[in-house]
């Protein structure tokens, strides 16, 4: 029986909105290389001449993307690589500055990626703990929900791992205890990058039905991902990154299609049922 719980979806509350966001990486340029000692000389005399030279190259990231995300979302996030999809996560979470434009979050916006630094050093029970506190959680709550988090990750499964250094653990194993943390507290938007392509198939269905828990409390969960499956089973909508530019955005199977039709990658894509074949009569 399906549980009596309201349709945020359908109050229409919007968390975040990107009203024509440009994102602009400024990379320093090497000017003419490292060339003799002459050549150097003759820089450091021309000083002027030889920043010019070096110039400030600009990398146009994301370029004026538009769109309204909304409470019980969960938004996948696709494209080539390259295409500016956790460049706009981090966006979202505040941590990169827009060129243009502007992004207003209703609530705080909480990044969880796999190459999210953890305290090496530390055993991951510390760690736990850490990340908890780091997430505005009470030392009582995480206490309470330890056991949950730790049993969620799976790393304990083969050894007493979480009472060893974080150094110990396959980068594999360190992700799926991220994941295991952030997904512990109820988020107003969840940005998640790559975390559900770490784990096992178990640890998938795990997180995806974790997701979903997410949203039924008025959460927004932003997934990039290049694994077309997660997508699939996890998100409602799709917006699709291509070059920086905002290319698609809608349900999840129509982007999808059209993502896959352009990329030619048709692996993920759900497959037609074997048809039964028919059957044929005893001879007599």
């Amino acid at each position: 029986m399906a549980e009596n719980t309201p349709d945020i979806t359908d109050e229409k509350i919007p968390t975040v909105i990107a009203d024509g966001v440009d994102i602009v990486y400024r990379v320093n340029g090497t000017g003419g290389g490292r060339g003799s000692a002459t050549a150097a000389l003759n820089r450091m005399l021309r000083r002027k001449q030889a920043e010019k030279a070096a110039g400030v190259r600009k990398v146009h990231a994301v370029k004026n993307v538009s769109f309204v995300a909304y409470r019980g979302e969960a938004i996948g996030l696709i494209g080539t690589n390259g295409s500016g999809k956790s460049t706009l996560l981090k966006a979202v979470a505040g941590l990169l500055p827009v060129e243009n434009g502007r992004i207003h979050t209703d609530g705080q916006p909480s990044l969880l990626g796999v190459n999210a630094a953890l305290m090496n050093d530390l055993t991951g029970e510390r760690n736990v703990y850490l990340g908890g506190l780091a997430m505005g959680m009470s030392r009582e709550q995480v206490k309470e929900r330890y056991q949950e988090i730790v049993d969620f990750s799976g790393i304990n499964e083969k050894g007493d791992f979480i009472t060893l250094p974080m150094r110990t653990y396959s980068s594999g194993m360190a992700a799926r205890l991220r994941f295991s943390i952030a997904a512990a507290k109820d988020h107003d938007v969840l940005l998640i990058d790559e975390a559900l392509a770490t784990g096992d198939a178990a640890f998938r269905k795990r997180s995806e039905a974790r997701i979903r828990e997410l949203r039924k409390h008025a959460g927004t969960v932003f997934l990039v991902s290049h694994n077309n499956k997660s997508i699939r089973d996890t998100c409602d909508r799709v917006l699709w990154l291509e070059r920086g530019e905002l290319r698609m955005d809608g349900p999840t199977e129509d982007v999808l299609q059209e993502y896959e039709a352009f990329t030619g990658d048709k692996s993920d894509k759900p497959k037609p049922r074997p048809k039964a074949k028919p059957k044929v009569a005893a001879a007599s």
